[in-house]
This record gives C-alpha cells, structure tokens and sequence, in this order.
C-alpha cells in the first residue's frame, strides 16, 4: 500500500468516528461552531488573501486561463460573503430532526420520517477556494463529516480558509475530524476517495469540469452526486418585453462569464429577431461579448460569427455567447433537451401560458421565467450557500444545501404491538 493510501485510509477512519459525535451533537453546538467560523474567517481576512494572491500567481505562471483565475480569485468583497455565507448557514433552521411525515396505523403504530446526516461525505472541487468554506458549514449544519478535496490551484487559499472553519470547531468543542482538507496535491488521494476508503465514504459530490465529473461517476465505488456543467440557455419568446429581455440577458451572460449560471447559449423566436436580436446583440457587445451564431442570426446580425456544432454543447465561461433563431417555443424546448446539461434554463415572455408550457415542458434541475440565470445559486435560494448545483434526478437536484445534505430514517413507536 502506498503512502498516500495508507493516509487517506487513516483519514477515513477518523471521519466515520467524527460522523458519530456529529451526529449527536445538539443544533446550539453546531450553530456555535458556525457563528466562530464565521467570525474566524472575519479575522483572518488579511492571511487568507495573501494566501489566495500565492495561488493567483502560480496560476498565472502556469497558464490558468483568466476565466479560471476569476473562480479561483477573492477580493475582500468576495471574502467578505464568504463570511456572510457561513454566518448565514448558522443562522437557518437546523434540518436535522425533522419529522418530514407522520401518520397512524390502524394497529396504533405511530410512523413518523425523521431527517438524519448522510454520514461522512468527500467533496472533490476545482478552482474555487470559496467552496472550502460553503460545503464546510453545509456540512457541519446538516451533522455530516466533510472530507475536502481541492484543486492544487486552489490549495493555499482552502487551507487558510479550513484554518478558520477548525477554529469554529474547536471553539465549539466538536471533533477536529469533522472537517477535513485533503493538503496533497497528489492525484492518487483523489483515487483513494473514489475507493470509498473501505465503506468510510458515504457519499462523493464532483464540483468542476466535464472531465472530473465523468472521471468520479465512472471510477466511483460509493454513490456521486452529480454537477455537471452549466449548458444554459435564455430563450426570448416573441411576446418578450424588449427592455426586459435586454437587461436579463445581458445579466445572465455578463454578470459573471465564470460562474456555472451563466447563460451559454440565447435562443430567440423568428417572430421577434428581426427587430430585437440586433439590440441584443449590440447590448452584448457593448459589454464585451462576443457572437457566434447560425445562419439566420448572422443574417440579422452580420458581426455575428458562425457557430460549429461544438459551440452548442459549450460551456464557455467566458464572454462567449452561441445564438440561435428559433421557429417556436417547441423548438427552443427541442434545441435544450438535445444540447443542455440539465442545468438552469430561462424564458423571457410577458405570456403567461407560454411561460407555464416552457416551466412544464423542459426538465432541467432549475427553471426560470423573466429572471436572470446568474440567480442559479444557493445564496439566491435562501440556502446560506451551496456545494453545488446537482444536475442529476435522484437524491437532491438543483442548489445542493444543508437541507439537501439530509436522508430519513422511520421511527415507529408502539404500545407492546405483535404481527399476527
């Protein structure tokens, strides 16, 4: 066994006995060790920047594309709503306890479904050192055990922000192995995660690109939750307000080129292109955007560069944007299930029947009407924070929050029944 194995083993061993205490461990103490964290995190505002500068510079030695580099970078704002975040996460209803249904038996047998933590779950994550701090406090708010996993490009920053998260578990009295940074950038721990480290494992959550989420989902041996990439689309119906549709669209794209809400693809009805894709575009443009398009958008738009069959299947996460006139709204419906990622995906329509059959019709993780995809975040939903947008149908599905970080057990209270 390798040396690396051996202390991811070790690793798991002590997050499952960590999962225990956690797990009986009341909210009040768990809110505690939240409210520290956050306030830790306040504190060492100065060394976590520095840190983060460290790893902005290597990136840019290595060649980390701009948009990577704008993932992995923090600001004192963006630190600051790190913080806020963490607080935020103390301040929501413990979700742990719950009675999500309760019912009577005809033989007197009170059934009751209560919400329990999942155990002890690995987050494998790229570039965003930010999520060292979201999926902590997600974690330690729904009673589960995190093992962190980072990207190298990312490594400084994560492991100043992990200082002030154990500071919020000391402060609390709560195991130190609750939350547990991976501090090797060696790729064989992320194999050893894969294993399930001999059942410690309970469940893997990807958050990065096409290939770690097929990598994880192909080799895994415990149960992924899945988050793609973010293949969005905002599809301006011919009833849309024009202003309306200008300022969500330019949000939805612009606000942030980097972040996996943004809008990848426009689809735009033929009713309406001719007099409206031309201020789109220049609004778009205007901003820095640039356009790639089929033929009958560079027909309308003649700056518009011609789109190849890859651009429809691209997240760019840059100021990049593919465009497609459309027939009708069943094309557009179409146009997204053959090329999305199941992601989020937006109508701007002041036609309310539209609208339903467009929220009905398409089965993406989040759908929206007149709002701007970049809401596509845990924050935005009232959840304090996110691990991530999980893309697939089966457990949680959309903004990954403490809720979502939650299974049930039965508990069934008798009066001395038997079965005949």
């Amino acid at each position: 066994m390798t040396d690396i194995a051996a202390q991811m083993l070790e690793r798991g061993r002590r997050a499952r006995a960590a999962a225990d205490a956690l797990r009986l461990a009341s909210p009040e103490t768990r809110t505690r060790a939240l409210e520290a964290a956050a306030a830790a995190l306040r504190a060492h505002a100065d060394a976590i920047l520095s840190a983060n500068a460290a790893d902005i510079a290597r990136a840019r030695d290595n060649g980390l594309s701009e948009a990577l580099i704008d993932r992995l970078a923090l600001t004192p704002a963006r630190l600051a709503a790190v913080a806020e975040a963490v607080a935020e996460v103390a301040a929501l209803p413990d979700p742990l306890g719950r009675e999500t249904a309760r019912w009577t038996r005809p033989n007197g047998l009170d059934i009751a479904r209560v919400a329990t933590p999942i155990g002890v779950l690995a987050i494998i994550y790229e570039s965003r050192p930010n999520v060292t701090a979201d999926a902590a406090a997600l974690c330690l708010r729904s009673g589960n055990v995190a093992l962190l996993r980072c990207g190298s490009d990312c490594l400084s920053s994560s492991l100043a922000i992990h200082a002030a998260m154990m500071e919020g578990l000391q402060t609390a009295g709560l195991p130190a192995d609750a939350i547990q940074l991976i501090d090797t950038p060696d790729r064989a721990a992320v194999g050893a995660l894969l294993t399930g480290l001999e059942g410690a494992i309970d469940l893997l959550i990807p958050r990065g690109g096409r290939s770690l989420v097929a990598r994880v989902q192909a080799e895994a041996r415990v149960p992924v939750l899945g988050h793609l990439e973010g293949l969005n689309h905002t599809y301006v119906h011919a009833a849309a307000d024009p202003d309306m549709a200008e300022a969500v669209l330019v949000n939805a794209k612009m606000r942030r080129v980097s972040v996996c809400g943004a809008t990848e693809t426009l689809l735009i009805d033929r009713a309406c292109a001719p007099a409206l894709l031309p201020r789109l575009a220049a609004a778009l443009e205007a901003a820095g955007c640039s356009l790639r398009g089929d033929a009958d958008s560079r027909a309308l738009v003649p700056s518009i560069t011609e789109a190849s069959e890859a651009d429809w299947t691209t997240e760019y996460l840059a100021p990049i944007l593919a465009v497609r006139v459309v027939e009708d709204l069943d094309q557009a419906v179409d146009h997204i299930r053959r090329h999305g990622s199941g992601h989020t995906e937006a109508i701007i329509t002041e036609n309310e029947a539209a609208a339903t059959a467009f929220l009905n019709a398409v089965d993406s993780a989040i759908v929206m009407w007149n709002a701007s995809t970049q809401f596509a975040d845990g924050g935005e939903f009232g959840f304090g924070g996110e691990i991530g947008i999980a893309t697939s149908r089966l457990h949680a599905r959309g903004p990954v929050g403490a809720e979502q970080l939650t299974s049930y057990k039965y508990v069934v209270r008798g009066t001395g029944q038997t079965r005949p």
